[in-house]
């Protein structure tokens, strides 16, 4: 039910691009974003991710729907990834923290693991960041759309798998060297 709930804006945001264009989806998705954090907060927690999205689809939604410009909806994505880049590689560089070792502080690994992990995902951002822009201003909305929601879906689950597969053989039992 969570993975639904986490993409619940992304489905409907496709879902109504397909059926009436660009402007009704990006209206869609902010809806659907705020229907979302309200859920959320209704189930008990609302996460730093989602009221950053919530923040970021608003704002760029916004400015899409108020100019009648598509460019700033695809602008969203680099942002949020670039988001999660600055808070990853931030947190590293500025504060010598593995930020992903607190947010997934039931996973017990050594600390230069954490560190090899913090910066893949920040490297993965980064890329995600570029590559939206690339599609986005090489190619059609519709291709631009498709690969917002499948392409993006599915090469975050891919780099999850792997990195998954990669973590297990550092993994130790807490309290275990």
């Amino acid at each position: 039910m969570q993975i639904v709930a986490d993409y619940f804006p992304l489905i409907l945001f496709f879902l109504a691009f397909k059926w009436q264009g660009i402007m009704v989806a990006t209206a869609v998705a902010i809806a659907a974003s705020i229907v979302q954090i309200a859920y959320f907060k209704w189930k008990g927690k609302v996460s730093a991710v989602h009221w950053l999205s919530l923040a970021i689809i608003v704002v760029f939604g916004g400015a899409t729907l108020l100019l009648q410009d598509e460019l700033f909806i695809k602008w969203k994505p680099t942002v949020l990834y670039g988001a999660f880049f600055a808070i990853l590689a931030g947190g590293k560089l500025m504060f010598g923290r593995d930020l992903l070792a607190y947010v997934l502080k039931d996973i017990t690994l050594p600390a230069p693991v954490w560190t090899r992990v913090t910066w893949s995902w920040a490297v993965f951002f980064a890329g995600m960041a570029v590559l939206n822009l690339y599609v986005a201003f090489n190619y059609s909305t519709d291709t631009w759309v498709n690969f917002k929601v499948w392409g993006g879906i599915g090469l975050f689950l891919v780099f999850a798998v792997v990195q998954g597969l990669v973590l297990a053989r550092h993994m130790t039992e807490p309290g275990k060297p």
